[in-house]
This record gives C-alpha cells, sequence and structure tokens, in this order.
C-alpha cells in the first residue's frame, strides 16, 4: 500500500444523491479516498486546507449517478483507503459481494480467515470503510437477516438495498 505524503493536497467535491449531498475526497493521483453522507458516524468534513475541484471526480459522479438510476450494478473506480492490514482484508472482501446480494459479518470473517471470535472485529473493520457506497459495507446483514449498523444510518441502507433489488425490510 503506498501512503500519499504528509503534504499532498486533498480533493474534494460534493455530488448530490437521493442519500444527501455526497462529500468525496481524492489525493493527488484521482485516486478516492472517501464517500461520506451527511450526518455519517465517523464520515468527513471539508478541513480549510483541502482543495475544491469537481474535475478529478467526474468519473465517480457519473458511475454514481447510474447507479442509483439502478444502471449501474459494478463501480470501476480506483479507491485508495487507507487502514489497517486486517481492515484492508476486511475491505477486499466487501469488494467482492456482488450488488443484489448481502452476505453476514461472520461470512466475511471466514473470507479473511478470521476466527469466528473476531466478527466484532470485522464488524468494526466494516463500520470504519470510508468509501461508502462504492465499497458496499451497505451489503452486510446480521447472521439471522436482520439489519444492523450502517454508518450512514440505517434509514439509508435500507434504500441502497432496495434499490439493488434486496427483499425489503
Amino acid at each position: 500500500m503506498t501512503r500519499k505524503p504528509e503534504n499532498a493536497p486533498v480533493y474534494w467535491t460534493g455530488v448530490a444523491s437521493p442519500l444527501g449531498t455526497l462529500l468525496l475526497t481524492a489525493g493527488p493521483d484521482g485516486a478516492l479516498t472517501s464517500l461520506s453522507v451527511p450526518g455519517q458516524k465517523g464520515g468527513r468534513t471539508v478541513l480549510d486546507d483541502w482543495r475544491h475541484d469537481p474535475g478529478p471526480f467526474r468519473a465517480a459522479e457519473e458511475q454514481l449517478a447510474a447507479y442509483f438510476a439502478a444502471e449501474l450494478k459494478e463501480f470501476r473506480l480506483e479507491l485508495r483507503a487507507e487502514g489497517t492490514e486486517f481492515r484492508e482484508r476486511v475491505w477486499a472482501a466487501l469488494d467482492t459481494v456482488p450488488y443484489g446480494a448481502t452476505t453476514t459479518y461472520g461470512e466475511i470473517a471466514a473470507r479473511v480467515g478470521a476466527s469466528r471470535a473476531a466478527v466484532r472485529a470485522v464488524g468494526g473493520a466494516i463500520g470504519a470503510n470510508p468509501v461508502l457506497i462504492l465499497r458496499p459495507c451497505h451489503r452486510v446483514i446480521g447472521a439471522d437477516g436482520s439489519l444492523t449498523g450502517y454508518a450512514g444510518g440505517l434509514e439509508r441502507k435500507i434504500r441502497l438495498l432496495e434499490l439493488e433489488g434486496v427483499a425489503r425490510w
């Protein structure tokens, strides 16, 4: 994993969506580093030294619009979310959950080779996902089929799952 230099600029833009204005950030190379929804637990907020520039986000804006119009099932964007090695393994496992499907925390734990006892740690890693929607943490549900926490709020999780044709809650 390549870490950005401490003084590297952060670019940001806001993108209108059915979930509210999404805040996207990217590094100088254009790779997306975060996608936050309004009021998100642990979401990012614009800092004074960030540079507002919609240019690096055109592909993301187009793909998000197509996703919300139910015309896109898989994002093809470069993501550069940084976390611990464990979190990055969990996030990579999230990337394998297909559109319109759900999985459980236990299934994600098994995919990353974590013990059954590590399900809480897996939940923590999923909750720390910095690129909501693009990395589909909304597709993770409880072992009993119930909805569980979502940093963007359960109402948004329901809307995303309904958009993808998953059973209604």
